[in-house]
């Protein structure tokens, strides 16, 4: 088998070379590529992974071609040189008249050379237990080569095998609409279970500050990551603080707006008042109230809302719903006055 001739590469090739046909040829002939070529992708992808590996699967192409003295015996053995069987009559460095070459290989699976070949040289890999190209992000994939077996069922071991991240651990923050309008930080000890490389459980302990800016809402999510747990054989959890909102005494959010629910007497309903309310950020906010207000009546104040997050310096709006409260019995005089006054 003339490995030159398979990578379309001369004797003379440089390492960079022979990295770039295989790099090409192999992506070009990868099953995953070819669907529809079946048998033959499949075929023609070992047959070019054989110029790397050299043995009945796969004889690693870098340490054939790009290692000097191994180059050096298949320039002058060929392939049979390389599996330790040079052709009769020959002699290689490490072989007797008597006996054949003690030169030997370890073959690896082809997809773990081929996993390693690509994390190495580009910024993806080839997930073996999926068999599709997918983003590397922060994991590593250098994947050790197998030192035997040329089996194609065998299980790739956690050490062959991009490590797989587990989905981010969720928890609830609780924030006072004071803290979320203003902004805060929030001091969070968090436990979290890392699995040792002997497979036991440690329980770890740490305080995370959550920096709560001014304007978010339930529902915000702030990640740290990797301070999830450490499951045995993956990649550490994120962590994930889902901001909620207590209840207030004074003010509900509704969209950017700020609602306020406030009772006025029947009295100050009709004849006008001016109630004065406490902001968010501890303000005195007095508000005149000069027209008959009726139940459900609305004033509304610009720019006293919720800070718009996407607009610095830009709030919502304050909005006052009134419910009218009327008195529980009248005397004589009263109803009288009432009607004299009203006119009626």
């Amino acid at each position: 088998m003339d490995y030159y001739n398979i990578l379309k590469v001369n004797r003379n090739a440089t390492l960079e070379g022979l990295k770039k046909s295989y790099r090409r040829l192999a992506r070009t002939w990868h099953p995953d590529k070819n669907p529809t070529a079946g048998a033959e992708a499949e075929a023609k992808f070992k047959q070019i992974t054989e110029a790397y590996e050299a043995s009945e699967l796969c004889i690693c192409f870098l340490a054939v071609l790009s290692d000097p003295e191994k180059r050096a015996v298949y320039d002058q053995y060929g392939e049979e040189g390389l599996k330790g069987m040079p052709p009769p009559g020959s002699y290689s460095r490490t072989s007797t008249a008597a006996g054949p070459s003690n030169f030997r290989y370890n073959p690896s699976d082809p997809d773990d050379f081929f996993n390693e070949f690509m994390a190495s040289n580009k910024p993806y890999t080839f997930d073996q237990d999926r068999r599709r190209f997918q983003p590397t992000h922060r994991t590593s994939a250098r994947n050790s080569r197998s030192e035997a077996s040329s089996s194609s069922q065998k299980e790739p071991s956690t050490s062959a095998r991009q490590l797989e991240k587990p989905p981010p651990v969720e928890k609830t923050l609780m924030c006072s609409l004071e803290e979320l309008y203003n902004g805060t930080k929030k001091k969070m000890k968090i436990t979290r279970n890392v699995a040792k490389p002997d497979g036991k459980l440690e329980v770890e302990t740490e305080v995370l500050q959550v920096e709560v800016l001014p304007g978010w809402k339930r529902g915000t999510k702030v990640t740290f990551d990797n301070k999830g747990d450490t499951p045995h054989g993956y990649l550490s959890q994120d962590l994930t603080f889902v901001i909620d909102v207590k209840p207030h005494d004074t003010y509900t959010l509704e969209g950017n707006n700020l609602l306020v629910s406030q009772e006025i007497g029947l009295v100050d309903a009709l004849a006008g008042t001016t109630i004065d309310l406490k902001t968010l950020d501890g303000r005195s906010l007095p508000v005149s109230v000069d027209e008959v207000v009726r139940p459900g009546h609305e004033i509304v104040i610009e720019n006293e809302g919720w800070p718009i997050r996407k607009e610095p310096g830009k709030k919502g709006s304050l909005r006052i719903r009134f419910d009218v409260t009327f008195p529980t019995r009248l005397s004589s005089s009263q109803r009288a006055a009432i009607r004299r006054i009203m006119g009626s």
